[in-house]
């Protein structure tokens, strides 16, 4: 039985998206978006990366974690675990029903359908979200997840025509 093992670079560079997710969320001027009933996370944008390297996986989940974890709103544990729960499930049921399609090109070469297929079903999975923030906070329930769906599959649209473009000139399978 062959056993993977991240090398130091891998950690290095799993640890390094964190960081980028979690600046990307809680920077002072992003954060105003990043949470909450009504949501916009740049940062979602690097849910992309594991359609290159499933270790990005980790990368995503941790940085939402820790995201979710120094929240303005301070939802606690729950926050950190529904979050980064349906992160790691969400971006790896993505990446496993949908890279197939990773070299099928749509809308005039906007896009490629697998990112798209993707957008749409995490969009679909902020029902998590919109349960957790009606628990928690009491926010109606179909409203919220109305306004984070629209609000991440928005973001996640920009994030895979912006991945797509940086694919060109960034190496992210390594």
């Amino acid at each position: 039985m062959k056993h993977s093992r991240f090398t130091a670079l891998d950690l290095v560079q799993i640890a390094l998206v964190a960081a980028l997710y979690v600046l990307l969320t809680a920077l002072p001027v992003l954060s105003n978006f990043s949470y909450g009933a009504v949501q916009f996370r740049i940062s979602e944008m690097l849910n992309f990366l594991a359609f290159y390297n499933p270790k990005y996986i980790l990368s995503v989940t941790i940085g939402c974690m820790i995201a979710n974890f120094i929240s303005p709103q301070s939802l606690g544990l729950i926050d950190v675990v529904v979050g980064g729960g349906s992160t790691f499930i969400f971006v790896s049921l993505g990446v496993y029903l949908f890279k197939r399609f990773d070299q099928v090109e749509v809308l005039g070469g906007l896009f490629r359908l697998d990112h798209l297929f993707f957008s749409v079903l995490f969009s679909i999975s902020m029902i998590t979200i919109a349960w957790e923030l009606n628990f928690v906070l009491k926010d109606p329930f179909f409203l919220t997840w109305f306004t984070t769906a629209i609000g991440e599959f928005t973001s996640l649209l920009l994030g895979a025509f912006l991945v797509k473009r940086l694919d060109k000139v960034i190496d992210f399978t390594k």
